[in-house]
């Protein structure tokens, strides 16, 4: 077998290490913030609509993959945010959560998605209290969010 720089390598060599590196791709592409896959992890649906989250009221902790369905006709983000029962605080508009204020109890986030989306979310959950929004203009005031009791 020539193995200088100038070989080219066989066509099922060419399909190997291309399967290869897209599995690669997945596992990374399927991490999180918290940096685990799809496989080591709980899967627990959430559905969005115009204006109501959907999605357990209990969650053990762990690994978690949210898998998000936007059913409504507008775009949803998705933040996910530990509150143990204190209210989130609002930014100067009154209609919004103040992202920057809750950051650090936040341990993931999804973009916008369309509407017919389907997105994963991989997080770790500690036991305690969270709540899932969605903050795009109103949508958190008019409904937009759903508290989550997360036990061992």
């Amino acid at each position: 077998m020539d193995l200088s720089l100038s070989a080219k390598p066989s066509p099922a060599l060419t399909w190997a290490l291309s399967g290869l590196l897209a599995a690669a791709g997945l596992a990374v592409g399927g991490c999180g913030k918290t940096g685990h896959t799809a496989k080591s992890s709980r899967v627990v649906s959430v559905g969005e609509s115009d204006f109501h989250i959907a999605a357990p009221t209990q969650i053990k902790a762990g690994n978690v993959v949210l898998r998000v369905s936007n059913q409504g006709p507008d775009r949803h983000e998705l933040i996910v945010v530990r509150t143990d029962g204190k209210a989130l605080p609002l930014r100067g508009d009154g209609l919004t959560v103040d992202e920057e204020a809750v950051e650090k109890r936040e341990p993931g986030a999804l973009e916008p998605g369309a509407p017919g989306g389907k997105r994963e979310l991989a997080v770790n959950l500690a036991p305690g209290r969270y709540v899932f929004i969605c903050n795009m203009e109103g949508h958190y005031m008019s409904g937009m969010r759903h508290e989550v009791v997360v036990a061992q």
